[in-house]
């Protein structure tokens, strides 16, 4: 007899659930942080470079504007000092040749006065009195003070125009020549020995031609030119007696003679690369 037996069997457990694919893996979600990762670096990277390369060219355009703007004003410079130095060429040629000129007068008077080579008294007061002038050195320094005062000499790239500038401007040749004209003993000795309305005439009808600046032409001769002085006779005794009677007239005159002479050797000789250059540059073409 078979005895009924209770069911102790267990229900069957619930399959697994299928995997649809639409919750994330852990192995694709670190993939995906990875990509998201490696796009955010790649962004950084560029908008860096664009950064980088946008300060780079603002400098480079800030640089190329400023070196233009530093050719232009270094062309404006050189084409200034240029013309300064072409005025100051006919300045320099110029005082060598007035120079030249009171010196052969002061060599005619001092003969005179020692025997050596007799004139006539009025050749006499005309070489005395021309014996005794000088003229001003006008320096056109403008912008060479304006150069120098702002520290901008660099400018001038040429080396030949920049020292010439250098040079002339410093150098004391040419403040000496009008300084020993101007406190020259032989002229105070000569204007004390002559009445004044004797050396007016002689100012006016011997002394210094005008002559416009830039003119080469009417260099020579400025001073060395045949002349009458319309005195009278006895003016013109009375006037070359004071001068030969005036015991001092001969020493300071030779003074005169020699500071002339030393000059003359530092303006053509001494100075003579100043000389060259200047020429040189005058010669250009503006």
């Amino acid at each position: 007899m078979t005895s009924d037996m209770s069911d102790t069997s267990q229900p069957d457990p619930a399959p697994p659930s299928e995997h649809t694919g639409t919750e994330p893996t852990d192995s694709s979600s670190h993939r995906g942080t990875g990509t998201l990762r490696h796009l955010h670096w790649k962004k950084f990277f560029i908008d860096l470079v664009i950064v980088v390369l946008g300060v780079f060219i603002g400098m480079q355009a800030s640089n190329w504007n400023q070196q233009r703007a530093t050719n232009e004003q270094s062309a404006i410079f050189t084409a200034r000092l240029k013309a300064d130095l072409r005025d100051a060429d006919w300045t320099y040629q110029f005082l060598i040749a007035y120079n030249r000129e009171v010196l052969a007068s002061a060599n005619r008077t001092v003969d005179a006065l020692d025997g050596k080579a007799p004139l006539s008294d009025e050749a006499l007061l005309v070489n005395a009195y021309r014996a005794t002038q000088y003229r001003h050195w006008y320096k056109h320094i403008a912008t060479y003070t304006e150069l120098i005062s702002t520290g901008t000499i660099g400018l001038i790239h040429d080396p030949v125009l920049r020292d010439t500038a250098l040079r002339l401007y410093n150098v004391p040749t040419m403040d000496n020549l009008v300084t020993e004209g101007m406190q020259s003993r032989y002229r105070e000795a000569f204007r004390m020995s002559l009445p004044n309305d004797v050396q007016r005439t002689l100012a006016r009808r011997c002394g210094d031609r005008y002559i416009v600046a830039g003119n080469y032409a009417g260099i020579h001769g400025n001073l060395d030119y045949p002349c009458t002085t319309g005195l009278s006779a006895q003016d013109i005794a009375d006037s070359a007696n004071a001068l030969r009677s005036n015991p001092n007239l001969v020493p300071y005159l030779r003074l005169r003679i020699a500071d002339l002479e030393t000059r003359l050797v530092d303006l053509t000789s001494n100075n003579r690369d100043i000389l060259k250059n200047l020429r040189a540059i005058a010669a250009e073409k503006p």
